[in-house]
């Protein structure tokens, strides 16, 4: 948390009075303290201050030069904007507009690195540790964070994540309410669409009910409900003043190949699908499904949809502030210490700012 563009450990060091590079780089990179207990406790003490509305799941890219720095690759990197030599770190955190917080985190490996055993010895990479899709990774750290007793209210993710059936099956399976923001190839049907089966003829195998309707896009089915259906609907304060726009909110049945599997010899499941449709757009720009109830709200699906923003402004400060991307270490242990010291820091910073003692900055 001092001063100091870069946040590397010899940067650090250096900044110190009594500052031991070599004692700084035996405790991130080579000490054996395990970083799970600490991230627990982060997490229980966060949830406790914050009481947050949502989890937010994301990913964050750490541009990286060389080959050999645990899980880089040639990837998308959202920090260059475009694909580029990189780690990606997958992270859950908890949020309200007012706070928010990392509670866990997952290294993202490519699924090169199964089998370069060179560089997985390089990096002190764990056998168990092997290639696993981001959704996967948030799953795991959801399961993780409920068996420490915490429940998330709603689980947000944006469409890298919304856009995959089997992590929103996931999150339905294990009883979680979502808004996720998906994609505009995403197909459904109207609410009251129905299963049915042709006469039965009496020869043969008698015919299965199934949807005979078509399956439309969520542009489809908003330009059918009409502008007439928009909303205005304001969900915080912006630095120019109440961020609002308009939207609308329609009952549909998810459907695709993987969804009807799943849903065997039952009706496919009802969800909202959020439109955000800006004033003097011939079309809606965004598109998210939830699980929520039946009487939610429009303007509580927004704000769920909308609460991204604070996962955007804590890598910000996570990166900018506290070198979250700063860490020049190769191995896989030197890592997760990283981002958990780091995820250590903004906490004390959130529970500052969250103090009602505390006394106001200079």
């Amino acid at each position: 948390m001092l001063d100091g563009k870069r946040k590397s450990i010899q940067q650090m060091a250096a900044r110190l009075v009594d500052g031991d590079e070599q004692c700084l780089q035996q405790f991130v990179n080579q000490s054996p303290w395990p970083w799970q207990p600490v991230r627990r406790r982060l997490a229980r003490r966060l949830s406790a201050a914050i009481a947050p509305e949502a989890w937010i799941v994301d990913d964050t890219g750490f541009p990286k030069f060389g080959r050999d720095s645990v899980g880089v690759a040639r990837q998308y990197c959202g920090a260059l904007g475009k694909v580029g030599n990189c780690q990606v770190g997958v992270s859950i955190n908890a949020a309200t507009d007012e706070a928010s917080c990392p509670l866990d985190w997952r290294l993202f490996l490519p699924e090169e690195w199964d089998d370069d055993s060179e560089r997985r010895a390089m990096a002190h990479l764990p056998e168990q540790e092997r290639h696993r899709p981001k959704w996967q990774l948030a799953l795991e750290m959801l399961d993780g964070l409920r068996e420490e007793g915490l429940e998330p209210a709603v689980v947000v993710a944006d469409g890298g994540y919304g856009a995959i059936s089997e992590f929103r099956l996931q999150l339905e399976a294990r009883e979680l309410s979502y808004v996720l923001q998906v994609k505009g190839g995403t197909s459904a049907y109207p609410h009251d669409a129905r299963r049915d089966a042709p006469i039965y003829r009496g020869t043969g195998r008698p015919p299965k009910p199934r949807y005979r309707a078509k399956r439309l896009s969520p542009k489809t089915l908003a330009l059918a409900a009409g502008r007439e259906a928009l909303q205005t609907v304001s969900w915080r304060e912006g630095s120019r003043g109440k961020l609002s726009s308009r939207f609308l909110a329609l009952r549909v049945r998810p459907a695709n190949v993987r969804l009807r599997r799943a849903a065997g010899e039952d009706d496919l499941q009802l969800a909202w699908l959020v439109c955000e449709w800006p004033d003097g757009e011939d079309e809606p720009v965004k598109y998210w499904l939830s699980n929520l109830p039946a009487e939610t709200p429009l303007e509580r699906l927004v704000s769920l949809a909308k609460l991204r923003w604070r996962i955007e402004h804590d890598y910000r400060e996570l990166k900018d502030a506290l070198g979250l991307d700063h860490f020049e270490g190769r191995s896989f242990r030197g890592w997760h210490h990283h981002v958990t010291l780091v995820s250590l820091a903004h906490g004390f910073l959130t529970l500052e700012r969250l103090n009602p003692k505390a006394p106001a900055p200079a």
